[in-house]
């Protein structure tokens, strides 16, 4: 089930700037055509503003891509039920992640996890038919009382175990049919008390804690090949930078402790939680340890910002990028063909969701 083939070149060349850009419509204006074959990005993402129909989204990401001047990865957050940028009446409404984690609650671990493959198949076949390669889910932070509800029910539940198996089910079924998966994130905002668009949210929960819940949920993801950084202070690892900014953070925690080592953006840089100017922002991220910088306005002034403070993708990262290309090659040449539709795999989950 991967994407149609195309004649763009897929290897990264030397110059790959480490940044994922966003773009501002439906359709590239020539500044931004000329912006990107410019400024090089290894990638692009896209939102709602972005989405209004099938033709529409498969002309942008053609144009993204062209503009480029290779197969880019291109990005969109369809997670599923508050989040997913394909909205109707174009695309189906997909149930969040929260109501297959409550089905766990009554259902065998295996029953359910065939329905969270029904369910993230359906959501990568949408994207598959718009040629968008990467989908920035699932979502591994915990679901836990008296935190912000910008997580909720994005997430599978409280449990670590729980959320890490649903997670991995997720992870090699859209691997499976070609797109990549990105954890998020890292590591762990489903304490915070804050969203952390708007403010800084700051953990205060103690190590030992951090590690046998929203740390562990993360590990028993550790071998993904993507992650997202969380714009979160933990006071117990370093109480002055979010993670995204902190090298204490990704490299103690992120990469040692919970051993994720693949491919690491940054949350979006236009988030409020960060301070100082976008540029400084991209700077401080990628000196932390990210791979990618994310910017996701598509605001023209603000993306000459951020790449005048980009560099080159280092070498650790490319690494990275190359092994997360040969993970999904991998998966696909050992995934079973699909001999369902995307709307019969849905009708399956509102089934499935529905038996008491």
């Amino acid at each position: 089930m991967p994407t149609s083939a195309d004649p763009l070149p897929r290897e990264l060349p030397a110059d790959v700037q480490a940044v994922i850009y966003g773009c501002a419509g439906t359709r590239l204006s020539a500044w931004e055509r000329a912006f990107f074959q410019d400024a090089r990005p290894f990638g692009f993402i896209l939102f709602a503003r972005n989405c209004k129909s099938p033709d529409q989204v498969r002309a942008l990401v053609g144009d993204l891509r062209s503009a480029a001047g290779r197969h880019v990865p291109v990005t969109i957050d369809q997670e599923g039920g508050r989040v997913q940028r394909l909205k109707p009446p174009h695309w189906p409404r997909h149930r969040p992640a929260g109501a297959l984690g409550d089905l766990a609650l009554r259902q065998p671990p295996e029953a359910v996890a065939e329905v969270v493959r029904w369910w993230t198949t359906a959501i990568a076949l949408d994207l598959l038919d718009l040629g968008i390669d990467v989908d920035a889910t699932p979502v591994a932070d915990l679901h836990l009382p008296g935190a912000h509800d910008i997580i909720g029910d994005r997430s599978f539940g409280a449990s670590p175990d729980l959320v890490a198996r649903l997670g991995r089910v997720v992870c090699e079924t859209m691997l499976g049919c070609g797109v990549l998966p990105i954890i998020k994130h890292l590591p762990g905002h489903g304490r915070a008390r804050e969203d952390s668009h708007h403010v800084l949210p700051v953990v205060d929960a103690g190590l030992d804690t951090l590690v046998a819940t929203d740390f562990a949920a993360f590990a028993g993801l550790a071998d993904q090949p993507w992650g997202m950084t969380a714009h979160v202070v933990y006071s117990a690892l370093d109480p002055h930078n979010a993670a995204t900014v902190s090298p204490t953070v990704i490299a103690e925690t992120i990469r040692r402790r919970i051993g994720f080592d693949g491919l690491l953006l940054s949350d979006d840089l236009s988030m409020q939680a960060l301070a100082g100017r976008l540029d400084e922002r991209a700077a401080a991220a990628l000196a932390a340890g990210c791979d990618i910088a994310l910017h996701c306005t598509g605001k023209a002034a603000e993306m000459v910002e951020v790449a005048g403070a980009v560099g080159p993708l280092s070498p650790a990262g490319r690494v990275r990028a190359q092994r997360a290309e040969d993970l999904r090659q991998a998966a696909m040449a050992a995934a079973v063909p699909l001999a369902a539709t995307a709307a019969e795999l849905l009708s399956r989950v509102d089934a499935a969701l529905s038996t008491p």
